[in-house]
């Protein structure tokens, strides 16, 4: 149970770490929200808890393909805020257009027989 607790807070505290950087320098704290830290703890966790290679590889291979698909929120919300639009609408249609995405490619890598 303390591992959980342990990882919980180390992940909650990069998060929170970055927003609070985001409030002093949006360009510092874009890079810092740039760099994949979710995907690499994710990758680490996994593997400190399986040590599966295997299935470290294959996470980071689905995270490739699902790469593109996530882009679509940070192209959608800042035309929409720039447009006027309200955050909280702006947001939430950006997120219903990344899930859009999401179903897109993920269907498309079926149809090509790509399994994530």
């Amino acid at each position: 149970m303390a591992y959980y607790i342990l990882k919980i807070a180390i992940t909650t505290l990069l998060i929170v770490l970055i927003s609070e950087i985001a409030k002093r320098s949006s360009f510092v704290g874009a890079v810092l929200a740039s760099i994949p830290l979710v995907s690499v703890l994710a990758m680490l966790w996994l593997y400190i808890d399986t040590k599966d290679i295997f299935k470290v590889s294959a996470l980071s291979s689905s995270i490739f393909l699902l790469v593109l698909p996530s882009l679509a929120l940070f192209v959608t919300l800042p035309l929409l805020l720039k447009q006027g639009i309200n955050f909280y609408l702006s947001m939430s249609i950006s997120i219903g257009i990344t899930v859009l995405s999401y179903w897109l490619m993920i269907s498309t890598l079926n149809h090509f027989g790509v399994k994530l």
